[in-house]
């Protein structure tokens, strides 16, 4: 699936979504790439077991035009939020993600926007890539944290681009800060301790940054 939307701990699509539930607001995810800079531990894409009839593994990529197309017939009037996600990292296709997100504000200015990202664009594009997001064409960015130190962060997230990937997401994280409202850093209950957890509070305190815990996803 391209576009999709999600209903405990289900991946729908929103025609699917619409059928179960014609009314309400929701927030509807983008799937734009299988690729991703590094294969966590944890991810989706090794644990869960997923439906043949809503897989979000793609078989070719979509092209930002035929995403935008979706855009145009999608429903407004039950959406509230644009989710950039999926089942790779989004900002592989970063320039096409600047195009779609400011098409959605240009059209659709009060409707949220957020990118779900693992925070190391600026290793993968060698800039600070957090520029952007300038003009105000994101509301939110969620960056996965997923761990207090280097170490343990490499270990989850065997990142390509080895050690230095854990201060450069946090550089990322703080840049984000001057064009986006809101920079909220992730990590997964049943992945970290609680000391674990309490060390990752430190670490987000210390650079004046939003912590979510965020629920591990069964099979």
């Amino acid at each position: 699936m391209i576009i999709y939307t999600y209903d405990k701990g289900r991946y729908l699509s929103l025609e699917e979504s619409l059928k179960r539930q014609p009314q309400g607001m929701r927030s509807v995810y983008i799937n734009m790439t299988n690729r991703c800079n590094c294969a966590c531990t944890f991810c989706l894409r090794n644990v869960k077991k997923m439906d043949k009839t809503a897989t979000l593994w793609l078989e070719t990529e979509p092209s930002a035009e035929e995403i935008q197309y979706m855009l145009d017939t999608a429903p407004w009037t039950v959406i509230n939020e644009i989710v950039f996600c999926g089942f790779g990292e989004p900002t592989m296709r970063l320039s096409d993600v600047v195009q779609l997100l400011t098409y959605v504000k240009h059209r659709h200015p009060h409707v949220q926007t957020r990118i779900n990202t693992n925070g190391l664009s600026d290793l993968e594009y060698g800039y600070d890539t957090s520029s952007v997001f300038d003009h105000h064409i994101l509301d939110t960015i969620s960056i996965s944290l997923n761990a207090s130190n280097a170490e343990r962060y490499l270990t989850l997230t065997r990142s390509k681009f080895g050690a230095e990937s854990f201060e450069a997401m946090l550089a990322f994280a703080g840049h984000c800060k001057r064009y986006i409202p809101h920079v909220v850093m992730t990590i997964v209950d049943k992945v970290e301790s609680d000391d674990e957890i309490k060390a990752c509070q430190t670490v987000c305190a210390q650079r004046g940054l939003t912590l979510r815990v965020r629920a591990y996803e069964e099979n």
